[in-house]
């Protein structure tokens, strides 16, 4: 009787544990952030928090707001036909989870289209924002909402935004409106007769999002169809990828949740200079958005999901120039652009002008383009474990759709 008393409490101690684990299991993702640094690899981190702690006046690295997350992985680059990815077929890869051809958007190698995760969470009942620091037309932001066998057909790219229905996007503006050509309908009226309210700036965006069912945020006047300034080139007014991201959390929150992409487009763009300073400010302002997201998931830690990655590795960068174990990153500064090398450079190491940045400040970089290594990937929130330890780029935007409880 004893023993049979025994099992019988053994048995309800039992139960009692295991619905304790399921009363305790994490939630799945309700608000989900997904950044992608364009070019960014783990030296532009580096140089970003030696750059940061060279301002104190000390030698060390200060860490970024996404390098401090919990959870940290990488992640393989390469494209179906090339061991070094482009921007298009590893925005494919994170957007839909397939690998493509360099120079193909949102396409297999042999042209059949594909269903970005974008799609599959918005056809689930959740809000979708698709925002960069670039044209919204180009490879990474268009690799979420287009299908195009040449990421270079922009005007073909961008007249599939509209059809898409997502709730907002913001950045710079329609790179395909430029030769446009005759009989070509205006991007801008395509997109409103779809429902989309354009505001031009933050102010706009305040004045207008009351009355808008969907929306896109582009930079005002006269820059209205280009990427947004770099850093060291703002002026007063420039619309900045930190405040797109507010503005988009603003108008995509509701109880149902939302799905947020986020490229910090410029990182690319100034390591494919060679430009040490804007490389270094890309990466701060990257940071800097991803600390707007930061903020929202504190105020709903079980329910938000924050993942950084990028799509590739650009200029290979390194922290060190010749001999010796020295780099001095006090000779960069937040203020105005600094003269930086043009891209037709045959041999970089040999051949850079003498009075470059990177010369003086001992920084070396091995290309133009990209380059084929595995990028990092950081996370933090609900299901975030997922993402840790090594796997492909392809990976990613299924773990997304795991940890939202959409099917893939």
């Amino acid at each position: 009787m004893r023993k049979h008393l025994g099992f019988v409490l053994l048995f309800a101690i039992c139960i009692s544990v295991l619905a304790s684990c399921c009363s305790n299991e994490e939630k799945k993702a309700k608000y989900v952030f997904y950044f992608i640094g364009d070019g960014m690899g783990f030296s532009h981190i580096s140089l970003a928090e030696g750059y940061l702690a060279t301002k104190e006046g000390k030698i060390g690295n200060n860490p970024l707001c996404f390098s401090q997350f919990p959870v940290m992985g990488m992640a393989t680059s390469y494209s179906a036909n090339r061991y070094i990815t482009c921007s298009s077929a590893a925005g494919t890869a994170l957007a839909t989870g397939a690998k493509t051809n360099n120079g193909m958007l949102g396409v297999t190698p042999d042209s059949a289209e594909l269903t970005a995760i974008s799609y599959k969470i918005h056809n689930a009942g959740f809000p979708v924002g698709i925002t960069t620091s670039v044209t919204i037309d180009h490879a990474t932001p268009a690799s979420f909402y287009a299908n195009s066998a040449a990421r270079s057909d922009y005007y073909a790219i961008a007249e599939q935004l509209p059809q898409s229905g997502f709730e907002f996007f913001g950045g710079g503006g329609f790179y395909g409106v430029q030769n446009p050509k005759e009989k070509e309908k205006s991007l801008y009226d395509i997109a409103s007769e779809a429902g989309y309210e354009f505001a031009y700036g933050t102010d706009e965006y305040e004045a207008k999002k009351a009355g808008a069912e969907k929306m896109i945020l582009f930079q005002k006047g006269d820059k209205k169809n280009n990427d947004l300034p770099y850093v060291a080139e703002r002026v007063e007014g420039d619309l900045e990828l930190p405040q797109v991201v507010e503005a988009a959390i603003d108008f995509l929150n509701n109880e149902k949740g939302f799905f947020l992409m986020v490229e910090g487009g410029k990182i690319d763009w100034a390591a494919h200079s060679n430009d040490l300073q804007g490389t270094i400010l890309e990466t701060l302002d990257f940071d800097q958005a991803i600390q707007v997201a930061y903020n929202f998931y504190l105020q709903h830690p079980e329910e938000t999901l924050i993942v950084v990655t990028a799509d590739h590795e650009t200029g290979g960068v390194t922290l060190g120039r010749g001999k010796g174990y020295v780099y001095d990153l006090s000779v960069v500064n937040d203020g105005k652009k600094a003269a930086s090398v043009g891209t037709d450079v045959s041999n970089y190491m040999q051949d850079i002008s003498a009075d470059s940045l990177s010369v003086v400040a001992k920084i070396g970089w091995t290309t133009t383009s990209h380059t084929g290594g595995a990028v990092p990937v950081f996370a933090v929130g609900a299901q975030s474990g997922l993402f840790a330890g090594r796997q492909d780029n392809t990976d990613i935007p299924k773990k997304i759709c795991k940890a939202m409880g959409v099917q893939f």
